[in-house]
């Protein structure tokens, strides 16, 4: 329970950053050039993290999956 509180909490925290900064700003990555919403970039940037922390506790979430080591 205090876990879905802190969640919506901290999501509530970031829709309101979002909103508040919906500004077209150009962004580069390399050799390109990108002209969007900052909302964009920052809902991008969140779902890259989530992606990332999902793979990285992928293997702890299912040690079934990891090679057995102990021959």
């Amino acid at each position: 329970m205090f876990r879905n509180v802190v969640f919506f909490g901290l999501m509530a925290v970031v829709l309101l950053f979002v909103v508040q900064n919906m500004q077209v700003v150009e962004f580069q990555f390399l050799v390109w050039n990108f002209a969007l919403s900052r909302a964009l970039m920052l809902f991008a940037t969140l779902a890259v993290g989530i992606v990332a922390g999902w793979l990285l506790a992928y293997p702890k979430r299912h040690p079934s999956k990891q090679k057995d080591t102990r021959k």
